[in-house]
C-alpha cells in the first residue's frame, strides 16, 4: 500500500457545541486507518465528491443514515485506484453510488439497483464515504474512465449520481423517441440532467418546471423546449399554465406525458399528480417526507402509471460516462469545484440558500 497509511476525512458527528443552525450534528476533520484490502478490493484516491441534496438531508433534516455517525458522507465519487486489486492499479474510475450484493434474487432478476443488501458510500458502507482522501471499494463495481480529453476527473464525480440517477429514471420510464416529457425540478441538481437525457434519447417535447427563472432560462440550452415558473403557485395554477402553453404550441396536454418528479417537495409531487393524465407515466425520483393525498382510482380511469426509481445499476455506468466524454451529456458548465475544507461552509450555504446552488458543487481533497 506504499506510503498510504491513513484516510483523511471529514466526518458527520454529534455536535459538541450545538448552534442555532444545526443543533445536533457537526462536521469534523479526522484521520482513520486504511483497512487491510482483501482480494478483489481497491483503494481509490478521491479526485472529487459531489454535494448532493441527500447529504444535506442527512445532515440537517433528520434523514437517518444506515450506518450511524460518526460517518463520512458523500456518494458521488471519482478518483484513481492507488492500491489493492492489481488489475485496477493506476486506473481512473467513477464509483457507483450503489454496491449490490450480486447474489440475491433481486440482483439475479436485473434489479440490482434495489438490492436489499446493497451498500452505499456515505450511508451504509460502514464509516466510508466520499468526503475524504481515499475510499476502499470492491473493484468489480468500479467504472473505468476512458480518454477524458479536456474533462477533469473531479468533474466526473457527478456521473455517479446527478447524471446516473436520471438515466436510470429514463430506463424505468421506458423513455423512447417521440415521447412527451415533463421534468419537475429542472432547475435542481438532477433535473437539468434529466432534461438532457430525455432529449438525447429522442423525446419530441421536453417541458421544464422549476422555481428559479434564471435557471429555467438556462435550461432551454440543455434540452428543454419550454419552461414554466412554479414559484409561489398552487399545482392547479401550474396545470393551467401547462395547458395554455401546450395549446399555443398545438400539443395535446391531456395524454401520453412521461413525468419525472425530481424534487421530493410537496409542491413538486402535488404538481406531478395534477399533471398525470390519460396513459401517462409518473416516475418518482426525488425523496421527500410529506404524505401527499391522491385519488388512486384516477390511475384506473386514466390507464396511467406511477413508478418509483432508485439509484442506478452499475452496469449502466460505462455508457453514462461515455455519453459525457462524447459531449452528448454536458456537465462542465454545470459544475463548480471547491476545496473539501470548505465543506461546512458549503453545506450551510446550500441549506440557508433554500435549495440547489447555481451549479453542482464538487469538493476536491485539499488535505
Amino acid at each position: 500500500m506504499g506510503s498510504i497509511e491513513v484516510i483523511k476525512s471529514w466526518q458527520m458527528v454529534k455536535a459538541a457545541e450545538p448552534d442555532e443552525v444545526l443543533p445536533a450534528l457537526a462536521l469534523t476533520r479526522k484521520d482513520i486507518p486504511v483497512p487491510e484490502l482483501k482480494e478483489g478490493e481497491a483503494l481509490v484516491a478521491i479526485a472529487g465528491c459531489g454535494v448532493c441534496g441527500t447529504d444535506i438531508g442527512y445532515f440537517y433534516d433528520g434523514i437517518p443514515t444506515a450506518s450511524r455517525p460518526p460517518i463520512i458522507l458523500g456518494h458521488e465519487i471519482s478518483g484513481t485506484v492507488v492500491a489493492g486489486d492489481p488489475l485496477w492499479l493506476g486506473r481512473e474510475v467513477v464509483v457507483p453510488t450503489i454496491i449490490p450484493c450480486r447474489r440475491c434474487e433481486l440482483c439475479q432478476r436485473g434489479r440490482a439497483n434495489r438490492c436489499l443488501r446493497q451498500k452505499m458510500p456515505g450511508n451504509s458502507y460502514g464509516v466510508y464515504g466520499g468526503f475524504a482522501s481515499h475510499i476502499p471499494m470492491p473493484s468489480r463495481e468500479l467504472c473505468p474512465v476512458g480518454d477524458r480529453k479536456a474533462v477533469p476527473l473531479s468533474h466526473l464525480a457527478v456521473a455517479a449520481d446527478a447524471v446516473a440517477t436520471p438515466y436510470q429514471a429514463a430506463v424505468r420510464a421506458q423513455l423512447k423517441s417521440g415521447d412527451k416529457v415533463i421534468v419537475i425540478g429542472v432547475t435542481g441538481g438532477l433535473g437539468i440532467f434529466m432534461a438532457q437525457w430525455a432529449k438525447f434519447l429522442g423525446a419530441e417535447t421536453v417541458v421544464g418546471i422549476g422555481r428559479n427563472q434564471a435557471k429555467l432560462d438556462s435550461s432551454l440550452d440543455y434540452g428543454v423546449d419550454f419552461a414554466i415558473n412554479s414559484s409561489g403557485k398552487p399545482s392547479s395554477e401550474i396545470r393551467k399554465d401547462f395547458f395554455t402553453r401546450c395549446r399555443k404550441k398545438r400539443i395535446d396536454p391531456k395524454y401520453g406525458w412521461k413525468i419525472f418528479e425530481m424534487t421530493g417537495s410537496r409542491q413538486g409531487q402535488e404538481t406531478a399528480l395534477e399533471l398525470l393524465a390519460y396513459t401517462g407515466v409518473l416516475v418518482v425520483v426525488g425523496y421527500g417526507q410529506d404524505i401527499i393525498p391522491y385519488h388512486l382510482s384516477k390511475l384506473m380511469a386514466f390507464d396511467a402509471e406511477i413508478r418509483g426509481t432508485w439509484g442506478c445499476l452499475p452496469e449502466h455506468y460505462p455508457y453514462i460516462v461515455d455519453r459525457i466524454l462524447s459531449g452528448d451529456i454536458r456537465i462542465s458548465s454545470l459544475v463548480e469545484t471547491r476545496p473539501m475544507s470548505a465543506i461546512a461552509e458549503t453545506f450551510k450555504q446550500i441549506k440557508l440558500g433554500g435549495g440547489s446552488p447555481a451549479k453542482r458543487i464538487i469538493l476536491v481533497p485539499d488535505f
